[in-house]
């Protein structure tokens, strides 16, 4: 998912084209206003009682983002290497979040740590035949 940072600095495309060139597939992409109960609360309830956790949610709900669903060969694995770490002072050059990230919290993309994370995630967001297999 981009952060409303990503939408609000234009670098959609550019963080697109990114996963499109590291040979991963978009299959299903929208652009709302996250829903601080039916969607953000659930997509952060692992971090409920950190300290952390109500910044998350500000952050998420503060402007639109990009939920999207992204496939291929170990997916999970290959965006997490894409995007490098959440705090963008310490990500790998040439990552998403080293690019493009402002802080910690403003990393400009949130992705699934897991498999399992990233099916949890995504019926949080989309309908099954909201996704498109090609």
């Amino acid at each position: 998912m981009l952060k409303p940072e990503a939408v609000t600095h234009r670098v959609i495309g550019e963080v697109i084209r990114r996963i499109e060139s590291y040979g991963l597939r978009i299959s299903a992409l929208k652009l709302i206003h996250a829903d601080p109960k039916t969607q953000v609360e659930r997509l952060y309830e692992m971090h409920i009682g950190k300290p952390y956790y109500q910044k998350l949610l500000d952050h998420i709900t503060a402007g639109p983002v990009v939920p999207m669903v992204v496939e291929g060969e170990d997916a999970v694995e290959r965006m997490r290497r894409l995007i490098g770490t959440t705090d963008p002072t310490k990500a790998e050059v040439g990552t998403i979040r080293r690019d493009y990230g402002l802080s910690t919290t403003e990393n400009v993309i949130h992705a699934a740590d897991s498999p399992q994370n990233a099916e949890r995630e995504i019926r949080i967001f989309f309908d099954e035949e909201e996704i498109v297999k090609y």
